[in-house]
């Protein structure tokens, strides 16, 4: 197989982490008699010193031509007091809505081998912790008009809109549905109902959609009550759908309970095209340079890419073995060190992968 992948390695530590997660994708075509043909492109921060702005079109161009995009992480306190307009994560909203990626998943899975990690109780973690958060990306008050600041009265307001078309609610909540049937057959829809007009639509049309899929149990949830839940008992939940703003802070959620954000990956997908595969975490600009930052969410994401946009199972199931077995072995990063394991750096971290591949 022969597939071109855009890579975007971005700001602070994404070309580190993007360095280790290519080096998998390598010894995976190595092992497997693929082809993978890598082209860089600029996003982010790096992008703004390169050309005045965060997305430039050659980026887009780039992305469109391959088929798949990966990305490390974008932004840092470099470029903090840029206009709104031109910062950093521009960029990443932009790429996302220029390759029409309207399904962001996200999986937080509590690993047997960093259970002393979890920042839940014991008797919690026990339970398990193993979901996937389906938040939609091109929508709600992210990019609902009107939004600005103005003078009102001699005061100074801030003002976004919250909106959702029912069309957008009905294909986040079929990713969803699709989702849970490779799953636990389970979907729980986050919303606002009792309050928001919006998120009254988006039951209404969950519900419709939900029709088509009598084999899946569909739950609602206001997000307040679901938020205390994923710390409360977090196993009850398979897969969780829900609008932008609300996907955005449950997700994070969702995903740092399990002991760090340096583990988990997500992907960015669309009705056709190549989707966007990238580690949850940021730039981690405190640590950038010092062969310290965590690779394996960045390796982890390349696994979902071998899955979602190539086919690849066997694969991508083999990449995450290997992650495994490197934790079950001791060795760890340390933003997930525990008493009596081995610290060991991000270029060690994707060598010892590579070696247990």
């Amino acid at each position: 197989m022969k597939k071109t992948i855009c890579l975007l390695p971005g700001d602070f530590c994404g070309p580190e982490i993007m360095e280790q997660g290519v080096a998998v994708l390598k010894a995976v075509a190595a092992k497997f008699n693929h082809e993978f043909v890598f082209e860089t492109a600029l996003i982010g921060g790096a992008a703004i010193d390169a050309t005045g702005g965060p997305l430039p079109e050659a980026t887009i161009e780039a992305c469109r031509k391959a088929d798949a995009v990966f990305l490390a992480a974008v932004g840092g306190p470099k470029w903090d007091n840029l206009d709104p307009s031109i910062r950093p994560e521009k960029g990443l909203l932009g790429i996302r809505k220029a390759l029409g990626l309207f399904a962001n998943l996200r999986p937080a899975m509590l690993l047997p081998e960093l259970a002393g990690a979890c920042l839940l109780r014991p008797d919690v973690a026990a339970r398990g912790l193993d979901l996937i958060v389906v938040r939609e990306l091109t929508g709600d008050i992210y990019f609902g008009e009107p939004r600005g600041i103005e003078t009102r009265d001699g005061q100074r307001v801030g003002f976004n809109t919250m909106i959702y078309s029912e069309e957008e609610v009905r294909r986040i909540a079929k990713v969803a549905f699709e989702a849970a049937r490779l799953r636990r057959k389970k979907v729980c829809s986050v919303e606002k109902s009792n309050v928001l007009e919006t998120s009254r639509l988006w039951k209404s049309v969950v519900e419709e959609t939900h029709k088509d899929y009598p084999d899946i149990e569909l739950s609602h949830m206001y997000v307040d009550n679901a938020a205390m839940q994923l710390v409360r008992d977090p196993s009850q939940f398979d897969v969780i759908v829900t609008g932008n703003i609300f996907g955005d802070i449950l997700s994070d959620e969702a995903s740092v309970i399990t002991g760090s954000l340096g583990m988990l990956p997500s992907a960015s997908l669309g009705a056709s095209g190549p989707g966007l595969f990238e580690p949850i975490h940021g730039s981690a600009p405190d640590i950038a340079g010092q062969d310290k930052v965590n690779p394996l969410a960045t390796i982890l994401s390349a696994a979902m890419l071998l899955r979602m946009a190539f086919g690849l199972e066997t694969e991508a199931a083999a990449v995450e073995k290997a992650v495994r077995a490197v934790l079950a072995d001791g060795y760890r990063t340390g933003d997930i060190m525990e008493d009596g394991k081995t610290l060991v750096g991000c270029k060690e971290m994707g060598r010892l992968v590579i070696e247990r591949l």
